[in-house]
């Protein structure tokens, strides 16, 4: 285990967990905030191999200097080399058969990573718990935290692959509706009370239109999403947050950006949540 302090003080802990459910070291990287005043929120983030490239670091230290957020222990969880089998959704493999080992990662999650926290760490009972991720690894987060509500309140997903689906979108089967899988989760799943979801996407996210609609597949696949968490019963204003950015890419720098509204969203002083 190694740890260093930034310039802040927050303390950056690594620590390498030996997982038998994925049969591999998984490397993962502990943000705690030196002063806490009250209960921690826990927020886990899938790709955490990023967060250097994020500086965030420097992010977190920046939104508690200005006093913009409450004390968060973070947790950067490094995507492992099979990266495409462990995220995805537990309940389905897309129709390559991605996604297969979703559900062992989402044990290690819930069987190892949590536990692994609490023994290692002195810390109060959390206030809530949250999971966030970027792309495939969005993808990841909501599929764990829409199937462990009595576990996670709130999750994250930037530029999620919320296109996942079961069937070649060039099958002539193909449909939207049938063969997405996290809408169709969401569709035939119950309501959970108390979740709360943040969505972003960018408009150079990607350049595909697949149903020549003039708008971007991404946009359309996160803009579906919202559209049945809303049918389900969740409130526009009080429990989703989608942020659409107009240069916004699939990358790292654009995720960095949003990144502090995230925080702010779920843990600011005063966040006006509204889209």
């Amino acid at each position: 285990m190694l740890q260093h302090r930034n310039r802040s003080g927050i303390l950056v802990e690594n620590h390498i967990i030996v997982s038998e459910w994925l049969l591999r070291d998984v490397q993962v990287d502990f943000y705690l905030p030196r002063h806490v005043s009250g209960p921690l929120s826990l927020v886990l983030i899938n790709d955490g191999q990023s967060m250097k490239e994020m500086y965030f670091g420097s992010l977190l230290e920046d939104l508690y200097m200005q006093k913009a957020i409450q004390p968060l222990f973070c947790v950067a969880i490094h995507a492992g080399p099979e990266r495409r089998m462990e995220y995805g959704i537990a309940a389905q493999p897309d129709y390559l058969g991605r996604g297969a080992k979703a559900t062992e990662y989402s044990r290690f999650i819930l069987r190892e990573l949590l536990p692994f926290i609490d023994k290692t760490f002195s810390l109060d009972q959390f206030a809530e718990k949250a999971f966030a991720g970027f792309s495939l690894g969005g993808l990841s987060a909501m599929d764990i935290v829409w199937n462990h509500p009595g576990i996670f309140k709130k999750t994250g997903v930037f530029s999620g692959s919320f296109w996942w689906r079961s069937l070649d979108q060039d099958d002539p089967a193909y449909e939207d509706d049938q063969h997405r899988i996290m809408q169709q989760q969401i569709r035939q799943g119950p309501y959970h009370p108390g979740l709360k979801f943040f969505l972003q996407c960018g408009n150079k996210d990607e350049t595909r239109d697949r149903n020549n609609n003039g708008i971007i597949d991404s946009i359309d696949d996160t803009l579906d999403i919202l559209k049945e968490l809303q049918l389900k019963g969740y409130d526009k204003e009080k429990d989703l947050y989608y942020l659409e950015m107009p240069e916004g890419a699939h990358d790292i720098p654009t995720w960095a950006q949003a990144m502090p509204e995230f925080l702010k969203w779920g843990w600011g002083r005063d966040f006006k949540s509204y889209w």
